[in-house]
């Protein structure tokens, strides 16, 4: 089983991530570890990522996943997949995945962004909205407000995955 954190840069996707990952007890491929320094230079810089530039590193993702399905491991990936094609990419040949988006409104992610120390600034979650396409219906996606506090997040994670 795969299960897929998917949305903007500051939504919660690691913080939610190792929780899940603790709760069952697997590992959790953190997106942003994959990145190239290239691209972390990037972004640093304030510049957004280009579909060329996310390819490799989708591309490398995919590759730890399909690594984790092979071998029947449970996983849990923590990557920003923008874009429905990203989302194809990295599950397209996966048996069992979920796909869930972290939903939030950009002035509450902003004031996240503001809070933490991250290669990625505040200054680009305008392009990372830009960018997203929000799952549709056929992709099955759990949504989740993370207006919430991260504790209810949780909560409804394992009520809907039936975690208990």
């Amino acid at each position: 089983m795969v299960i897929l954190l998917m949305g903007v840069s500051g939504s919660g996707k690691t913080t939610l991530g190792r929780r899940l990952a603790a709760r069952l007890g697997c590992q959790l491929l953190e997106g942003d570890d994959f990145h190239s320094p290239a691209n972390i230079k990037k972004m640093s810089a304030g510049k957004p990522l280009t579909d060329k530039d996310r390819l490799p590193w989708l591309t490398e993702i995919s590759s730890a996943i399909q690594t984790k399905a092979d071998t029947n491991q449970v996983c849990i990936v923590a990557c920003s997949a923008l874009k429905r094609r990203y989302r194809k990419l990295l599950l397209s040949n996966i048996n069992q995945a979920k796909l869930i988006y972290l939903r939030g409104n950009k002035e509450s992610i902003a004031a996240r962004m503001n809070a933490r120390t991250h290669f990625m600034p505040p200054a680009l979650l305008q392009s990372q909205f830009d960018t997203l396409e929000p799952p549709s219906s056929c992709e099955n996606a759990l949504v989740v407000d993370i207006s919430q506090g991260i504790e209810e997040c949780m909560q409804y994670l394992i009520k809907e995955l039936k975690l208990t």
